[in-house]
């Protein structure tokens, strides 16, 4: 009897299923955010993440390596910086902070980019990996960018100081829910931050 060919390290051995197939990193990603958002960080695991895409493990570790980098590819999907900072920048100087906090708060209402990000808050604290997710999307890839392009002097304290606004806003209205912050409606909240965050990004 001949011996089995033997696998290549990091991808799954190819069954019935062929779950490598088209859509499975899509599957990954998803499950992901699902996984992450019910169960926290702590207590989300690579094969969890596989067995709720209907994957095999060593296709999640092909894509995406180890659970630190798909957590942080599960959030990238929430904030989609490529888009969004040339989407904040494209207008009026004097209306940056109204986009950005239009762009924030719209990220926590809907229910779908709203849950793993909670996830990355709550572990935020305890867990480093998630500390680095929020430093990366939050403050480098997204706030520090337009912070930069907007030509102000010291761009990075700028950026997290507005980082410190919008994170402070979503760890009382979505995490502790301190009411009245917790029901009140989106539009205050976006007319009420924008012209802090626009002081804090443009003025010199």
């Amino acid at each position: 009897m001949s011996e089995a060919t033997p696998r290549r390290r990091g991808r799954p051995a190819r069954g019935a299923a062929d779950d490598s197939g088209p859509g499975a990193r899509e599957r990954i990603l998803e499950a992901a955010r699902g996984q992450f958002a019910e169960r926290g960080y702590d207590k989300t695991s690579v094969r969890g993440i596989a067995k709720a895409a209907g994957v095999d493990p060593a296709l999640v570790h092909h894509y995406f390596g180890t659970k630190d980098e798909v957590f942080a590819a599960a959030i990238e999907v929430s904030f989609e910086p490529a888009l969004v900072v040339p989407a904040i920048l494209d207008g009026p100087r004097e209306a940056v902070g109204e986009r950005l906090a239009r762009f924030f708060i719209g990220v926590w209402e809907n229910p779908v980019t709203r849950a793993p990000l909670l996830a990355v808050i709550r572990s935020a604290v305890t867990h480093e990996a998630a500390a680095k997710v929020l430093r990366t999307f939050v403050l480098r890839r997204l706030l520090e960018r337009i912070a930069a392009d907007l030509a102000v002097p010291d761009p990075r304290f700028r950026a997290e100081l507005a980082a410190s606004q919008m994170i402070g806003i979503v760890i009382l209205r979505y995490v502790i829910q301190v009411e009245p912050l917790a029901s009140a409606d989106p539009e205050r909240i976006v007319a009420e931050v924008a012209p802090t965050l626009q002081r804090y990004l443009t003025e010199a």
